[in-house]
């Protein structure tokens, strides 16, 4: 059974047929002036319309790119250089447990002569707004938080930290991966001057996403060549995928609230289920600011002193797919960065499971994924009780 919601989502059969519909008849170039092109261009336009009304964002500020990891390159190298260049600030501040989207791409950054300062959270996972205000300098460039954590679900305080920025005139980037269709996001409410998001983590295909800039910032393009998305990323626009997005976007609003409290009854139910179940469990994450579709648990190594990390690999043989939450690097397990920011000690961490849920999922795979859990860890726990 498919626990894994967050790292991806199955296509709804209502995007496919939207995009299969486009993929054998509309084969034109948008940027072509016949007739074939127009009628492209018209289905790119609507789409981008779509995707903007979603966000409250005006259609000219809404770009298409590949996907999350693009928009959020496009937003901080993009922004990096033009503020570098037009206002010599050379200054980057992102949370500790951003995306590796983000932290990989700042680290290159930094290579390029930019200095980046880290933004720590609490064991919750959530930023102070007051510490940020510490770590602005005047060539502070942009600030970069996402909006909550594909990890543990944290929801970070994004208008607090937007009247921060706009009061030192900072440019503020925020990755809405995993909240855009799920919670209400609102780029006027949050304050926010670039977002990413992406249509895979919605029911709508892979290989798709967007970025909105809001009109006057200060931002270089990632590609060079022609002249679509107002010259913001070149390269022919797939229409396909672009009204998969829209539609997955779509539905994703008309349904959010009744997807919302059946995933948030489901984490709920596991939640307290596990923490009945198993002792010395520890449930990541700030509860009064929560995604409704994540829940990420570690065992408390005080109780637990052989922390297995085969738990992953375990679960898949019992066709439980759920996901660690941490990279596997060059082979060797690294703990994941997010809890290692939230002061969870290592041992802990690495015995870490995310359970994500989404709207195919039903509550008896919810049951059976927890009692699968629990059996498991009874037995890894027996196992190592035995052997000492």
């Amino acid at each position: 059974m498919y626990l894994d919601y967050a790292a991806t989502t199955p296509l709804d059969p209502r995007v496919a047929e939207v995009m299969v519909m486009q993929l054998k008849e509309n084969y034109g170039n948008a940027s072509s002036v016949h007739a074939f092109g127009r009628k492209a261009k018209v289905v790119l336009e609507e789409s981008r319309e779509t995707i903007a009304r979603s966000i409250g964002a005006d259609t000219a500020e809404v770009f298409f790119t590949s996907g999350g990891t693009e928009a959020d390159n496009h937003a901080l190298v993009g922004a990096a250089f033009a503020q570098r260049r037009v206002a010599g600030k050379d200054h980057l501040i992102v949370s500790a447990i951003e995306h590796h989207a983000v932290l990989d791409c700042v680290a290159y950054l930094s290579t390029l002569g930019f200095c980046v300062s880290y933004l720590p959270v609490d064991e919750r996972g959530r930023v102070q707004p007051d510490v940020l205000r510490e770590l602005i300098t005047p060539r502070t460039a942009l600030v970069s938080i996402m909006h909550a954590n594909n990890e543990i679900g944290t929801i970070q305080p994004i208008e607090e930290i937007s009247t921060i920025t706009k009061e030192y005139g900072i440019i503020f980037h925020c990755d809405a991966v995993q909240t855009v269709g799920k919670i209400p996001v609102d780029v006027a409410k949050l304050g926010v001057d670039l977002l990413s998001m992406s249509a895979h983590k919605i029911y709508g295909p892979k290989g798709i996403g967007a970025i909105f800039i809001r009109k006057g910032t200060p931002i270089d393009a990632l590609l060079h060549g022609g002249a679509q998305e107002r010259k913001h990323r070149a390269g022919t626009e797939n229409v396909p995928l672009i009204a998969g997005f829209a539609k997955a976007i779509e539905l994703a609003d008309g349904e959010r609230t009744e997807i919302y409290d059946r995933v948030a009854s489901m984490r709920l139910s596991l939640r307290t289920k596990l923490l009945q179940s198993v002792p010395g469990l520890v449930v990541h994450g700030d509860e009064q600011h929560m995604l409704p579709h994540i829940l990420n648990v570690s065992l408390n190594s005080s109780v637990y002193e052989n922390n297995d990390e085969s738990l992953l690999l375990n679960m898949d043989l019992r066709g439980v797919a759920v996901s660690s939450g941490s990279a596997c690097t060059s082979g060797s397990v690294q703990p994941s960065h997010v809890l290692m920011a939230m002061r969870c000690d290592e041992r802990s961490a690495r015995s870490a499971i995310r359970f994500s849920f989404g709207k195919y999922t039903t509550i008896e795979e919810v049951e059976r994924a927890g009692n699968t859990y629990i059996s498991l860890i009874q037995s890894i726990y027996h196992q190592h009780t035995v052997h000492h």
